[in-house]
């Protein structure tokens, strides 16, 4: 007698998921149920996710599907990561209220390199078959006249428009050109491609992925599933993570600006931090809110870089909240003196270096008494370093948990 068919995803691939379609309970139809494929599949599964390397940071917000990625290849699937090199050129127009500035192929050559080196501590590059990195250019930047218009065929104007973001421009009188409605077709194109068995994507990317469902149906493929998971909210607890609101958190920041960002998650989003950003069990979290908090941001420096710089960090920023001193000077991140013009006044390198928003603020925090060079107050808001030689080596400090250590020209 067979076995019944396990009709629930693993735990790791069901955490976090807003959506899955098509999405059929019970079903034991693998077109109609992922459980179902993934049971009966004879092959790794090919799980696709895209990005388009628009920007040069990558913050937690993105690292959601990333991380999904990774679950499905410790189940032994494949994660094909695909580089939008081609149609990053374009902008994904989604949720935009305007055209998006089209970038050189220059600037998303640069943007890929730094994409990686951020998401390394995230997916599994070791195992063979585990995954493929791919660029869109390779088939997009070679389709025919013929085969665009084949794939515009597959749409109507009207369909465009009921895109997230299209009407209300259009309604409005904001212009629409006519290669934004080319990125949701070269987006499912890629799906063509690599022959995706799985795409994931945020919620806000149903469309797309639906798109791409639609041209595998014509070229002959099964298509795919989409699975589809929350934004994430920023530390301001309100607005999704954004880099132009100031409230995010990047793969590529040092370990104390990490850790310190993340102990300040308001508790309202915190739940949903630790449900999309580990692996903790949920039923079994501090109940205490601050506890809570630390814990979040210890979990989140150790899976990018290591428990033993995890357990130094917590160690160094509670050094720094209850004596305003660092344990750990490594750990401090480093501020490159070389662009500098000496004589050079102490506020200029405190906004310069991220410590202040501006010289305004710099000068007021100076005038507070919340500013110390080498361990010293500074009080003298003009306070000017005139060589390299004075600042090298040097920790500046602002309040009790804002440090930058400065490096010489060697």
């Amino acid at each position: 007698m067979a076995h019944p068919l396990p009709l629930t995803l693993p735990p790791t691939l069901e955490r976090g998921v807003s959506d899955i379609f098509p999405n059929v309970p019970d079903s034991a139809d693998p077109a109609e149920n992922l459980a179902a494929k993934l049971a009966q599949a004879n092959r790794p599964l090919r799980i696709k996710f895209g990005i388009d390397p628009t920007g040069a940071e990558v913050h937690l917000g993105h690292s959601i599907p990333i991380r999904k990625l990774r679950a499905f290849q410790d189940l032994g699937h494949t994660a094909v990561l695909i580089f939008g090199d081609f149609t990053a050129r374009i902008g994904d127009p989604t949720g935009k209220s305007e055209v998006r500035k089209q970038l050189t192929e220059a600037d998303v050559s640069a943007n890929v390199t730094t994409y990686i080196e951020q998401i390394r501590p995230i997916l599994d590059f070791e195992t063979p078959g585990r995954l493929e990195i791919r660029y869109n250019s390779e088939w997009l930047s070679h389709l025919s006249l013929p085969k665009i218009l084949q794939l515009l065929s597959t749409m109507t104007v009207g369909q465009m428009l009921a895109k997230e973001g299209f009407a209300d421009r259009y309604s409005q009188g904001n212009p629409i050109y006519l290669h934004e409605f080319l990125y949701p077709l070269m987006q499912g194109y890629d799906s063509v491609a690599v022959q995706a068995d799985v795409e994931l994507g945020g919620t806000d990317q149903k469309f797309n992925i639906a798109v791409g469902r639609d041209l595998q149906r014509m070229f002959d493929q099964t298509p795919q599933f989409g699975m589809l998971m929350p934004i994430l909210p920023g530390t301001d607890g309100i607005q999704k993570m954004s880099k132009s609101l100031n409230n995010y958190v990047g793969l590529a920041e040092d370990p104390i600006s990490l850790y310190s960002k993340l102990e300040k998650v308001p508790d309202s989003v915190i739940d949903q931090y630790f449900e999309l950003l580990s692996n903790l069990n949920l039923d079994q979290l501090p109940e205490n809110p601050r506890d809570r908090q630390k814990l979040l941001a210890l979990e989140v420096v150790r899976q990018l870089h290591g428990e033993s710089i995890a357990q130094q960090t917590q160690k160094s920023v509670i050094g720094m909240i209850q004596h305003g001193a660092v344990t750990d000077i490594d750990l401090v991140p480093e501020f490159s003196l070389a662009q500098v013009q000496f004589p050079v006044k102490l506020f200029y390198l405190l906004n310069v270096s991220g410590l202040c928003s501006s010289s305004g603020d710099a000068r007021r925090q100076i005038q507070g008494g919340a500013v110390k060079l080498g361990g010293q107050k500074i009080s003298q808001v003009d306070w000017t370093a005139d060589s390299v030689e004075a600042l090298d080596g040097q920790l500046l400090q602002v309040g009790k948990k804002k440090f930058v250590r400065f490096k010489g020209v060697r």
